[in-house]
């Protein structure tokens, strides 16, 4: 059992690395400070997307950690951070991608203080892009 505590604290701190590394990937995409614009200004629409953008790396990082357990753990934790770096450079992509292909800017869209739909579709092509990130995920 102290083994389990371990893997899920090692496991733990570099989904949470990944995690301020995906938000700090989205900050760098949309103008000002996102913590500002979605605790101080309560922008809806940067809440989303962030939150899309947890959700989304969690999906690649529980799938990696799932998918390589039984591998050994120094492989399935090497696994969880090249797949997670992947995650977030792929979801930056996409965004970048989506603000070239749609009217707009796309980070100044997504952070405005009330509500855009573009929120809704930028949280989309992240989930999409990390369930494309989920299935190609293989020991």
């Amino acid at each position: 059992m102290l083994a389990s505590i371990g893997y899920a604290v090692a496991y733990t701190a570099v989904g949470l690395v990944l995690l301020a590394l995906g938000y700090l990937a989205l900050d760098l995409l949309t103008p000002g400070h996102l913590g500002r614009r979605i605790y101080e200004d309560r922008s809806v629409s940067a809440a989303i997307v962030l939150s899309a953008g947890f959700l989304a790396q969690g999906a690649i990082i529980f799938t990696t950690i799932w998918t390589n357990a039984t591998a050994g753990f120094g492989q399935a934790l090497l696994y969880t951070v090249v797949f997670g770096v992947l995650g977030v450079l792929l979801q930056a992509v996409a965004f970048l991608a989506l603000d070239l292909l749609t009217p707009g800017k796309m980070g100044s869209l997504v952070t405005e203080v009330g509500f855009h739909p573009a929120s809704l579709v930028s949280a989309a092509a992240q989930l999409s892009v990390a369930a494309i990130i989920v299935a190609s995920i293989w020991p």
